[in-house]
């Protein structure tokens, strides 16, 4: 009975997500993206027909597996344009710490100005980086791994929503900028938006995502020993 609930979540993801990404690719429009509206109508089925989030997980923790070997692939489009990043390196890495920096102060300081209380504030700073090391960094500063990860959902699906109409009224376009800006800001999520916009874009926001990822891993227990 429990193998028949694993494979039916794992096919109602997969084909949710299917229809979406089709109904994406028809109506271009931000609050359309695939993982946003997929993840909305799973929660919606679930409440509907009053399924226990564990039930749905028994098929669900098989899609959150394929998040490893998908991260690995990313390392291809960065093979592809291994010159391109070589050239562009100062400028990758700057934009990168400076961004992570930003993300790191702008949620402590909002968090204090807003008087967040302190489980929560250590579960919010990790956001901008991928879920594992984001359960990990919050999980060492004493704050909640699960809302961690939350937070890094919301990021991430932020980023690939918004990311584009921020770009478009500041004026970045470059695929520099662009790449940077997904993957230091939104991570995986981000990095798949990006390689919408093309190969470079996508490459670019692999190497922001790992950059950031390794440089807030670093710095963020410093920062909270600062501030905290």
């Amino acid at each position: 009975m429990n193998l028949i609930w694993a494979v039916g979540m794992f096919l109602l993801t997969i084909s949710v997500f299917a229809v979406m990404r089709l109904f994406y690719q028809k109506y271009h429009y931000p609050l359309f993206v695939p993982i946003a509206t997929t993840s909305f109508i799973i929660i919606v089925a679930l409440l509907a027909f009053n399924i226990p989030y564990e039930r749905y997980m028994m098929g669900g923790s098989w899609i959150g597996e394929l998040l490893g070997p998908a991260v690995v692939a990313l390392a291809y489009p960065l093979y592809q344009n291994k010159d391109i990043l070589k050239k562009y390196s100062i400028p990758v890495f700057v934009g990168v710490f400076v961004g992570s920096t930003i993300a790191i102060l702008s949620g402590l300081w909002l968090s204090l100005l807003f008087k967040i209380d302190t489980e929560i504030l250590l579960s919010l700073i990790p956001k901008n980086v991928t879920t594992p090391i984001a359960m990990d960094l919050a999980e060492m500063s004493g704050g909640v791994p699960t809302l961690a990860a939350v937070f890094v959902m919301v990021a991430g699906v932020g980023g690939a929503m918004f990311g584009p109409t921020i770009l478009k009224m500041v004026k970045v376009n470059h695929y520099i900028g662009v790449g940077v800006a997904f993957g230091t800001a939104s991570h995986g999520i981000g990095t798949a938006r990006a390689l919408e916009f093309g190969p470079k874009e996508g490459a670019i926001s692999s190497i922001a995502m790992i950059l950031s990822a390794l440089y807030t891993a670093i710095v963020c227990p410093l920062f909270i020993q600062l501030f905290l």
